[in-house]
């Protein structure tokens, strides 16, 4: 799966990124700033997108003066489906958090970085997860780590790249300003730290 646009799995078209920039819009846009948020196609081509998506009902369109304005009807029977669509990726760290949370002793971080965390990799992409533990690694992760990446594979078709290390070398990877710990602090999504959905 393809974390940059996970809904270019059910959605290739450029309807996919249109309804991607309305979902996630608080507030309603013009064709061309729908275009240029969503860096895919042409202005015309968006319209296109938009003339269809209204005619569906699923995106609703207002004159404010000279312009179009576009928004997502949220109350259209088929939203539910677009915004589970929309938020796969959210969803897949949120199922893996949970899964970790279950481990014992639970990690001392548990950190989702690099392509997936910055969502710019493609479709062959690992999803790679750091995993920091006390000063011996429990004799119990190494079968949850492979359990994990076996879900990891069937709940997205990516493999999981798993980067394990004990405090100590953590805090002095920290100290040598070692590029891994850059790319987590900068761009780590936080297991941990995830709120359990209810």
């Amino acid at each position: 799966m393809d974390l940059s646009f996970p809904y270019a799995t059910l959605v290739p078209s450029l309807d996919g990124p249109v309804l991607q920039v309305l979902a996630r819009s608080g507030k309603p846009l013009s064709g061309r700033q729908i275009q240029r948020i969503a860096e895919r196609g042409s202005v015309p081509g968006v319209a296109r997108v938009l003339d269809r998506l209204v005619d569906s009902g699923l995106v609703v369109a207002e004159r404010t003066g000279a312009a179009i304005l576009y928004s997502v009807n949220r109350d259209h029977l088929v939203w539910p489906a677009v915004d589970t669509i929309m938020s796969l990726r959210e969803d897949l760290f949120g199922r893996i958090a949970a899964t970790v949370r279950d481990w014992r002793p639970l990690p001392a971080k548990a950190v989702v970085f690099g392509s997936a965390a910055r969502a710019d990799g493609g479709p062959d992409s690992d999803i790679d997860i750091l995993l920091v533990h006390g000063d011996d690694e429990p004799s119990s992760w190494a079968d949850e780590q492979y359990a994990l990446g076996q879900q990891i594979a069937r709940w997205t078709g990516n493999h999981a790249q798993f980067v394990i290390v004990d405090e100590r070398r953590w805090q002095d990877m920290i100290a040598e300003g070692d590029p891994l710990v850059r790319s987590v602090e900068r761009d780590g999504v936080d297991l941990l730290a995830l709120v359990p959905s209810a």
